[in-house]
């Protein structure tokens, strides 16, 4: 493995075998690549499963995925930054470039494309060029997208779904110059090259297409999120 500088120059990349560094006294990044890009994260979802079958390091607590990185977190009193990367590294022995090769499970979440719930469908189609609404549907229903991770951002609550393998057009689509301040929960939107589905009724930036009647995260269901990172997610256009 090898050490990456935070001042490095932000750059696309991608390594077949993780830069590491120290996340403060209790977690260690393992970086492949940079932006968001399928074959990267294939990478870092197979790499994170090796760590998962690995024998147990004493003192690691959680091992998450992100766009192009893993973070291990682990307990400063139990284990080490030093002996962390010792254990990723010993677990990667040296595939780290090896994608995933087991079937994703394929997710089909039904999406009403009305024009009650699209409310951003005619200008997504006029940044992207498109014919109108009816293609923005049409491409954004087409596309066969994967899971990259679970997580948080503005906008997007805990456990939404960052999903990737948005079509090329759509991917010209942005963020919203004003974010709304109330989106409902199952809004389906786009922006920055992204799909995904809101979990929670929160404000948000992301230029809406529809609805899913899906409830993506339940606290009370076992597990409580419907998706995983690694997932085939289909929308399924219903009424």
């Amino acid at each position: 493995m090898r050490r990456f500088l935070a001042s490095a120059p932000h750059r696309r990349w991608l390594s077949t075998n993780p830069w590491t560094r120290p996340v403060g006294e209790g977690a260690l990044l393992l970086r492949f690549g940079t932006g968001i890009d399928d074959a990267v994260s294939r990478r870092v979802l197979a790499y994170k499963a090796r760590l998962e079958a690995a024998p147990p390091l004493a003192g690691v607590t959680e091992v998450l995925p992100a766009y192009a990185s893993l973070l291990v977190h682990f307990d400063a009193t139990t284990t080490t930054a030093g002996a962390v990367e010792a254990w990723a590294a010993a677990a990667g022995d040296g595939k780290a470039g090896e994608e995933a090769t087991e079937d994703a499970r394929v997710v089909e979440i039904p999406v009403n494309y009305g024009a009650e719930y699209g409310l951003d469908q005619a200008e997504a189609a006029a940044i992207a060029g498109l014919a109108g609404p009816a293609e923005v549907v049409e491409r954004h229903a087409a596309g066969d997208y994967r899971v990259f991770f679970l997580g948080f951002t503005g906008g997007f609550p805990r456990r939404a779904a960052y999903l990737g393998g948005l079509d090329e057009a759509l991917k010209a689509v942005p963020r919203l110059t004003t974010p709304r301040q109330l989106v409902p929960r199952g809004a389906v939107g786009i922006a920055a090259g992204q799909t995904g589905v809101y979990t929670l009724d929160t404000p948000g930036g992301w230029h809406l297409l529809g609805r899913t009647p899906a409830t993506l995260f339940d606290p009370a269901r076992d597990p409580p999120a419907l998706l995983r990172a690694g997932d085939r997610v289909r929308f399924v256009p219903s009424d």
